[in-house]
């Protein structure tokens, strides 16, 4: 009787350490997973292409397309019929080239109110002062200009490009002279339309 008691108890004790070593183990061999969330941004690129016309009885022709990303707009203009040397271009107030000599886009875009200056300058600068360019022997120009202070269509009064006309001048701006820096008849004009 005592062995039958005996085998009892270590049978009763080998079933309470298995249960015990079960649970244990069933702890252990839990996994607890993680979903990752992967987001794909698609950054929106807005882009407009203008043609611009000669003005003031000079031949010159040119396209520029503006072109806005990750918060910056670049613009890259290619001119032809150009005297050689350097060039003012600037962004003017309104986007009508209308008239003969260019005057119907008003004048610089200076929605700030700063003095007319170079662009980044710290005595101020107006939002259309892009600055010059040169004219190679044919006549062929081009220029490149990139900033954050300028967007396509946001409704910022104080950035938004649409609806100002872009000028290319005879003579080259000096950057003080003031309103205009000096920079002589208006060649070349094309209005900035949102034809979208």
């Amino acid at each position: 009787m005592k062995k039958s008691i005996l085998f009892t108890l270590l049978l009763t004790f080998s079933f309470a350490i298995s249960c015990k070593k079960d649970k244990k183990e069933n702890t252990k061999s839990e996994v607890i997973t993680e979903e990752k969330v992967v987001e794909t941004v698609t950054e929106e690129v807005k882009k407009i292409k203008i043609k611009l016309e000669p003005k003031s009885d000079s031949n010159v022709n040119g396209s520029a397309v503006f072109t806005e990303t990750e918060g910056k707009v670049t613009m890259v203009a290619v001119f032809d019929g150009l005297t050689p040397g350097t060039h003012a271009i600037h962004l003017h107030e309104k986007s009508d080239c209308s008239s003969p000599d260019g005057k119907s886009t008003g004048g610089h875009w200076n929605p700030t109110n700063q003095q007319h200056g170079k662009w980044g300058d710290a005595t101020g600068y107006h939002k259309g002062d892009i600055g010059n360019f040169e004219a190679d022997e044919n006549g062929n120009g081009t220029i490149t200009f990139s900033t954050d202070q300028w967007c396509i269509g946001c409704g910022d009064a104080t950035k938004d490009i649409i609806e100002k006309a872009i000028i290319v001048h005879q003579g080259v701006d000096d950057f003080t002279t003031q309103p205009t820096g000096d920079a002589g008849g208006r060649v070349s004009c094309g209005g900035i339309i949102n034809l979208e």
